[in-house]
């Protein structure tokens, strides 16, 4: 079975190294909280806020051992009113035997509030 594994994190500033320093830090987390390898990763899709130009942050993908063959694609995200600043999203496609529910999908720094309903309690 294919699942989406999703994940955010924000950064302070349109910087370069924050950019992929905070990318790796989010797909190292979504890595161990789901237990992922790369060879059972079909895709990943970044996506950024408009006001994240810096650098690519598939970059940081590159930076994790065993990942230079997984496929990543940036996109920028719909600009709508009064959304987060500074996000970069994540989703993984990924083959995996676990069900839906026992994904977890990952929110760090500022991104926690896109999804109030998986924070741990």
């Amino acid at each position: 079975m294919i699942r989406g594994v999703r994940g955010a994190v924000t950064v302070e500033n349109n910087d370069a190294m924050e950019i992929v320093d905070a990318t790796e830090m989010l797909l190292e987390e979504i890595i161990r909280v789901n237990e992922i390898s790369p060879e059972y990763v079909a895709s990943i899709f970044i996506s950024v806020t408009e006001d994240i130009t810096s650098d690519f942050p598939a970059k940081a993908v590159r930076r994790f051992e065993g990942w230079s063959f997984v496929p990543v694609m940036c996109m920028r995200e719909i600009p709508v009113p009064n959304a987060l600043k500074l996000c970069i999203r994540m989703m993984i496609h990924l083959n995996t035997s676990k069900l839906q529910k026992d994904i977890e999908h990952v929110y760090l720094r500022g991104a926690t509030i896109l999804r109030p309903d998986l924070l741990k309690q």
